[in-house]
C-alpha cells in the first residue's frame, strides 16, 4: 500500500450511522478487522484491551438498544456487529510509567486500537462508528463482562446505506504548528 492509498483510506473513513440490517458482515472481513485491532501498538506492549465481538443478530439488537438513550445512537440496533472494547489491566511497566508521567496509557492505547479497527473496516468496504454513550451496566449484563471491568467503547460495524459526507475539519493552520506552539 502506498502512502496516498493510506491517506485516501483516512479521508474516506467516517462515522456511519445507518447500516443495511439485512446484510451480515463476512467472517473473513471481521477477522481481518479484529487482527488490525489486536496488532495495534500500546505503551510497553501492554495490550490493555479485550474485544467482545457481538455477531448474534438478536444480541446485536439488544446491545444496540443499550447504546441508545436520550435520543442518542438510535441507529445502533441496526448494526450487524458490535465490538465492545473492554479495558484490561496494563502490564507493570506501563502502569509504573503512567504513574511517573501522570498518564493513563490504556486509554491512549485503546484509542489507537479503535482507530486501527475503524480504518480496517473502511478498507474492507464497511462502515463503523465509535460509540462512547451507552448503558454500560446493561451491556455487561447481556455479555457476561465482569462488573469490575470498564467497557470504554462500542464500535458498530456494518454495510453503510448512506452516501459519504463531506469531511469537515479545522484548517491545518489551526491544528498544526512547527517547532513551537502557535
Amino acid at each position: 500500500m502506498e502512502y496516498s492509498d493510506f491517506l485516501q483510506l483516512v479521508f474516506s473513513r467516517q462515522s456511519d450511522r445507518a447500516y443495511d440490517k439485512e446484510r451480515p458482515v463476512e467472517t473473513e472481513k471481521l477477522e481481518r478487522i479484529l487482527e488490525a485491532g489486536r496488532l495495534a501498538p500500546s505503551a510497553c506492549n501492554a495490550q490493555p484491551w479485550k474485544f467482545v465481538v457481538i455477531t448474534d443478530r438478536e444480541l446485536a439488537v439488544k446491545i444496540g438498544k443499550a447504546a441508545a438513550g436520550l435520543g442518542m445512537n438510535k441507529f445502533a440496533k441496526d448494526a450487524p456487529v458490535h465490538i465492545l472494547v473492554v479495558e484490561e489491566s496494563a502490564n507493570i511497566t506501563s502502569m509504573l510509567g503512567g504513574k511517573v508521567k501522570d498518564k493513563h496509557f490504556p486509554l491512549i492505547d485503546i484509542g489507537i486500537a479503535a482507530a486501527h479497527i475503524t480504518l480496517a473496516a473502511e478498507s474492507e468496504g464497511l462502515g463503523s462508528c465509535m460509540i462512547g454513550w451507552f448503558d454500560e451496566k446493561e451491556m455487561k449484563r447481556l455479555t457476561g463482562i465482569p462488573s469490575s471491568k470498564r467497557v470504554l467503547l462500542d464500535i458498530t460495524i456494518g454495510y453503510p446505506v448512506k452516501e459519504k459526507r463531506k469531511k469537515m475539519r479545522k484548517p491545518k493552520e489551526k491544528v498544526i504548528s512547527y517547532n513551537s506552539y502557535k
